[in-house]
């Protein structure tokens, strides 16, 4: 059998510090070495590092990577008004997997919960590979979104569990890296493939990586059973979360070019929605550990922090869909154009959280630049609705709209973890995380919903459709939906502006009161 590598062994003896030293000698002569200094062996260091960042790489990039792939996946499948669901398939399935992969680490494991996830969304990406109809791409990617919801956060507890604090911050930073490779690389490896092959290879490219991860997974010690294990859980309220999100996503992607406001079809699901919604209010106040952390909602500040979230989140990822088919239909982009033009918006994400970083440690204040941030993208947006369209305007418009949304993020975790206290660290992140991923699924449903319902793809139109499509009718569609994207990012300042300023020189626990 191979030794136990060196951060198993620090994992397992739980010394504060750094990592542990396998052998003891000369103590009390020998000056003991900073541990924030020390770091793993490469091989150690390699063993880790896959194993932890490979699966959230996946997750990440999945979340753009079909950005520019969506018109070309409908012209094959049919059905330009279902595309939406692409997306807000993997979203739902994710924001309601996400918290509760975190309860059941904590309970059976997270190495095992990851290897567990990791075999669910490699399945889902062979199904969405051979997917032959528009219904069943999504149904696979649903699958798949069921196993995306545990690989980023199950990596990131895993680097709490076997790394010590000291070196924590490092990893933190390379998660940083990775997700922004992802972020930025995403649109334009889709792009690049759908343009000079087959959009199915973006599906089953998972299937070898998630090999090799799951076999560095395989490779991590198994900890020691963890006390939280016989905590209790909430598998109703995941349920009525689950119903309650799927009905009012259906509703937004669907009413107006499926059915009509007031039809039968429309009252279903919105009763649906409201009625479980009702249920999981008054089911969440009264069990012991809810699915959802209402007692970090309920603290003063956090709900302003949590709707600055949703707004831009919402208009970010209906950004990230909506942009390549305005350009690839409306100006006839082809993808691997449409995923360099999404370029502007990825890379001004980076700037604006450096910037963010930069002024909140110079300032040493939290939350100040999202308000003028969300300002600037709306009236970027704005411009789109009301300027003629040409690619320097589309770029600068992406671009201002990153660099406002890239504040928002980093500023929100900070205000919910200074708010939250450090006894509720776990719950703020979850919160946050829940928020996000709510956002990010109702703006694009809504969104792309209003987008189809303004083209007239009534009843799911074939993918034939698309090209018949004239420039001048998706422009002046896509001129309105900018138009209310820009009132939603414009809400979404308000709420930022309601948002705590965080001052980062008091504690945790003076700024939890």
């Amino acid at each position: 059998m191979p030794p136990r590598p060196a951060f198993a062994r620090a994992a397992t003896r739980q010394q504060a510090g750094g990592l542990a030293s396998p052998v003891r000698r000369h103590a009390l002569t020998a000056p003991q070495p900073d541990p924030s200094q020390q770091s793993l062996p490469f091989s150690q260091f390699a063993a880790l590092f896959t194993a932890v960042m490979l699966p959230m790489f996946m997750a990440a990039v999945d979340q753009t990577l079909l950005a520019s792939a969506t018109p070309r996946i409908a012209r094959d499948l049919g059905g330009l008004a279902d595309t939406s669901w692409i997306a807000v398939g993997y979203l739902l399935a994710t924001t309601v997997t996400a918290p509760l992969y975190g309860r059941l680490g904590d309970r059976w494991g997270r190495r095992n919960m990851l290897l567990a996830a990791l075999g669910i969304f490699m399945l889902g990406s062979l199904a969405c590979g051979l997917a032959e109809t528009m219904g069943g791409l999504v149904a696979a990617r649903l699958l798949q979104g069921l196993g995306g919801g545990g690989l980023m956060v199950l990596s990131q507890s895993l680097i709490g569990e076997l790394v010590s604090p000291a070196q924590r911050p490092r990893y933190q930073g390379y998660f940083a890296v990775v997700f922004t490779v992802a972020s930025v690389g995403g649109p334009v490896i889709g792009g690049f493939v759908v343009n000079h092959g087959d959009w199915r290879w973006l599906f089953l490219a998972n299937l070898p990586l998630g090999v090799v991860a799951g076999w560095r997974v395989w490779k991590l010690p198994r900890p020691p059973r963890s006390a939280s294990r016989d905590a209790p859980y909430d598998p109703a309220g995941v349920l009525l979360f689950a119903l309650c999100a799927t009905c009012a996503l259906l509703w937004l992607s669907f009413v107006g070019h499926r059915f009509v406001l007031l039809s039968s079809a429309s009252a279903a699901l919105l009763g649906t929605a409201l009625a479980a919604g009702a249920l999981l209010a008054w089911q969440q106040r009264r069990h012991p550990n809810p699915f959802l952390p209402l007692d970090v909602l309920r603290l003063r500040g956090v709900p302003w922090v949590c709707l600055s979230v949703v707004g831009f989140s919402g208009t970010l990822f209906a950004l990230i869909f909506l942009l390549p088919i305005y350009l690839q239909v409306g100006q006839r982009a082809n993808a691997a154009d449409a995923g360099l033009q999404l370029l502007p918006l990825t890379i001004g994400l980076v700037v604006g959280s450096t910037i963010n970083a930069r002024v909140s440690a110079r300032t040493l204040r939290s939350g100040m630049l999202p308000p003028y941030g969300l300002g600037a993208a709306s009236l970027a947006l704005l411009a789109l609705a009301v300027l003629p369209p040409t690619q320097l305007g589309i770029a600068i418009a992406s671009a201002v709209c990153g660099i406002g949304f890239g504040s928002v993020m980093p500023s929100a975790q900070i205000a919910t973890q200074m708010l939250a206290g450090r006894e509720r660290l776990g719950a703020a992140a979850a919160l946050l995380s829940l928020t996000r991923s709510t956002g990010a699924a109702v703006g694009t449903a809504a969104f792309g919903g209003l987008a189809f319902a303004l083209l007239d793809l009534r009843g799911g139109n074939s993918g034939a459709s698309v090209g018949g499509l004239s420039p001048e009718r998706v422009t002046q569609a896509f001129h309105i939906v900018f138009g209310v994207l820009a009132a939603y990012a414009a809400a979404a300042t308000l709420a930022a502006a309601r948002a705590p300023r965080m001052d980062l020189r008091r504690s945790v626990a003076s700024a939890a009161h």
